[in-house]
């Protein structure tokens, strides 16, 4: 894994309210070949206290979690303002569509999902840095997808879910389990987790046999059948 260019003197500001999280992103992009200094922090206010020790920041990785973008968007349009030119990158355990081009808007020149390897996430750190912006490629293939497709293409119940969510959807019908669905998916276990939440929530369901019962229900209905 090659340095990023230019960055050596300067210092990757990653920030977590989660320690545990925070603390092993930072060794694990610093031995995979970050090529520039990384300082953890809970808050931009905790790393204020301490930024006379650091090097000047080359980029911000803020780390939102399982959180929706509405939730900390004012948070992320703060960064954006308060760091620009420096650029800031979102890690995400979400990987929706709207949520990636919601957190483009607030000014972030980044969207990662975590479930993608340290490698990616470091060339996305890069190209952040080199003025670009990243997107994972799942996002781009959506968006051509509904170009290509179009409305009246559009998959049963597109409207109710997202691309992503009706992949979970599919595998939920034929009663696969969160490993199986996270592997065929290439997405985190936890990320799966939350897409199901996400869809018991939307189908204002109990449980996953209650998904189950109303997703049979909703296609029988979407093809026709009474």
């Amino acid at each position: 894994m090659q340095q990023l260019e230019g960055a050596d003197k300067r210092c990757l500001l990653v920030l977590d309210s989660r320690a545990l999280d925070r603390e092993c992103l930072a060794r694990t992009l610093t031995t995979h070949g970050l090529g520039m200094e990384v300082g953890a922090f809970g808050s931009v206010d905790e790393w204020r206290e301490k930024k006379g020790t650091c090097p000047p920041v080359g980029a911000v990785l803020l780390n939102i979690g399982a959180r929706k973008v509405a939730d900390v968007a004012a948070e992320i349009a703060k960064l954006a303002s308060e760091f620009r030119p420096v650029p800031v990158v979102v890690l995400s355990d979400i990987d929706e569509l709207g949520q990636i081009l919601r957190v483009l808007e607030c000014g972030a020149r980044g969207y990662i999902p975590t479930s993608v390897g340290v490698g990616v996430c470091i060339e996305a750190i890069g190209l952040a840095i080199a003025g670009g912006i990243f997107l994972p490629a799942s996002s781009v293939l959506a968006v051509r997808h509904l170009i290509e497709t179009g409305r009246q293409d559009a998959p049963p119940l597109a409207g109710m879910f997202t691309l992503r969510q009706a992949e979970v959807v599919q595998a939920l019908r034929k009663g696969k389990a969160n490993k199986i669905i996270a592997y065929e998916l290439n997405l985190r276990e936890s990320t799966v987790k939350v897409h199901i939440r996400n869809i018991m929530k939307k189908l204002k369901a109990t449980n996953r046999t209650e998904v189950a019962y109303k997703l049979n229900d909703l296609f029988a209905a979407d093809a026709g059948y009474h």
